[in-house]
């Protein structure tokens, strides 16, 4: 894989929002700065995600300085949420993990967000990703930390696999749901120059100057079946990747990586692997 180089990065600064492309990114320990630093929680305080409300991808959050962001939808006058005082946390759970995380102190910002959903929400705030939350022990070293993401710092794909499973789409009972574009997966980082399915065997990566652990293997759900520009469902890409996977295992598709140092990547940076 000499030819490896970085392809893109994104940055989701509210979960379970449209990603949002960056040309280069500070990477802090709990992952690319500014990414999942907020999320949608419903009245009982848990995340609210595409995998219930697909209707998220429309919506789109422009990072701020400072932290914070700027909220768009279709139909809807844009809201802003600026970083909230210290204090006041409130109980979140997000995937079985209990968080500490700020409401948004606008109440607008609220009712903007509940507005676009059809169902009663509250925007939050991760205020201090070095403590809040740990990355799972069964997959973590001490210390690890990770902000509002499903589980890890980072995730990365490859140009190649996408290319191979659009095949596998191509030849199978869906084929007229591909191609697929890259962001029904929605990664931090995407690697061009490998061969298809080349990740899997990764351990450790290296983009520019900065050095990643490969935590496990991503398994991926619903949410890669919703058209990420309207929000529609199909069977795509689960039906495929269940075909090239063993009966009974986890569907798979990129690799969670834990930062082993901070640094600057950028786009175009040169990729190694082992």
């Amino acid at each position: 894989m000499g030819n490896a180089r970085l392809h893109s990065i994104s940055i989701h600064p509210v979960k379970a929002f449209r990603s949002l492309p960056l040309r280069e990114v500070v990477v802090e320990p709990w992952g690319p700065a500014g990414d999942r630093r907020w999320m949608l929680v419903d009245d009982g305080g848990r995340v609210v995600t595409q995998r219930r409300h697909p209707r998220l991808a429309l919506a789109a959050a422009e990072l701020l300085p400072g932290g914070g962001v700027r909220l768009s939808a279709p139909g809807a006058e844009p809201v802003t949420a600026g970083v909230p005082a210290p204090g006041g946390t409130v109980p979140v759970e997000l995937f079985g993990d209990k968080v500490e995380a700020v409401p948004a102190e606008d109440d607008a910002v609220h009712a903007w967000c509940s507005a676009h959903l059809g169902a009663a929400v509250r925007l939050v705030h991760l205020d201090d990703p070095a403590t809040r939350r740990p990355v799972d022990p069964a997959f973590a070293l001490p210390g690890e930390t990770v902000t509002f993401a499903d589980g890890y710092p980072l995730l990365l794909t490859t140009t190649a696999s996408l290319d191979g499973l659009n095949s596998l789409i191509a030849a199978g009972d869906h084929a007229s749901e591909g191609p697929l574009p890259m962001n029904r997966f929605r990664p931090n980082v995407v690697v061009e120059g490998t061969e298809p399915w080349e990740e899997e065997r990764w351990t450790r990566v290296t983009v520019g100057e900065v050095a990643f652990r490969v935590a496990k293997p991503s398994g991926r759900c619903v949410v890669t079946t919703t058209d990420q520009e309207s929000g529609r469902r199909g069977k795509e890409p689960l039906h495929s990747l269940a075909a090239r996977q063993r009966p009974g295992d986890r569907l798979v598709f990129g690799q969670n990586l834990v930062p082993l140092s901070p640094g600057t990547i950028r786009v175009g940076d040169p990729v190694e692997a082992e």
